[in-house]
């Protein structure tokens, strides 16, 4: 697969240096987004690093083989990772992030899964395998989540009722909003949670 364009730079915000959190965007979701954008915030707010994963999909990516649509999101966020030698120990990742999960398992990272791909059994696995603390957080109304699955795996679940995968309501920006600080709130007290452990 060939990229389709330059990536941008990725964007850090410092906090402490040993306390790293990757942001990973989703397919069309970028860190600008409000999930990721508040998601940054909250980080901030507890002291973290900030370090914001920007990518642009190379050509034809929807059309690869999953196998290559995994490898190529593993390789992103691993080099991101190793490139903050051992400080990062939070991934926060939409939806097509989730594709990290494994990484996050074999390395012991702590993660929040903004819609994580619940209907890929490479994300279910990887789920499965994680000890760290991990919240998932999903909507009763997208097709890739599913909440038998997401409370099977031992984790905090966050379900927000009548939410589609963008945790949005559609036609509706007020109950929008409502969905975002609801997401906002409870990813506060799990990243303030991860101090006390």
């Amino acid at each position: 697969m060939a990229a389709s364009a330059p990536l941008p730079l990725p964007t850090r915000y410092d906090g402490d240096p040993d306390r790293v959190a990757l942001v990973i965007p989703g397919t069309g979701y970028s860190p600008a987004r409000p999930l990721l954008h508040f998601a940054r915030a909250v980080l901030l707010r507890h002291g973290w690093t900030v370090q914001e994963l920007w990518w642009q999909l190379p050509d034809g990516f929807a059309d690869s083989a999953m196998d290559e649509r995994i490898a190529w999101v593993e390789r992103k966020v691993a080099e991101a990772v190793d490139a903050e030698r051992g400080a990062c120990r939070l991934l926060v990742g939409k939806s097509l992030g989730s594709f990290a999960g494994g990484l996050a398992a074999d390395h012991g990272l702590a993660a929040a899964w903004l819609t994580p791909i619940l209907t890929l059994d490479h994300v279910v696995r990887a789920l499965g395998r994680a000890q760290a603390p991990t919240l998932l957080v999903g909507g009763s109304a997208d097709r890739q989540w599913d909440r038998r699955i997401a409370d099977s795996t031992g984790h905090e679940v966050l379900e927000l009722s009548g939410a589609d995968h963008g945790l949005e309501f559609d036609g509706d920006p007020l109950g929008s909003v409502d969905i975002l600080r609801q997401v906002v709130e409870r990813l506060d007290r799990f990243v303030g949670s991860l101090a006390a452990r």
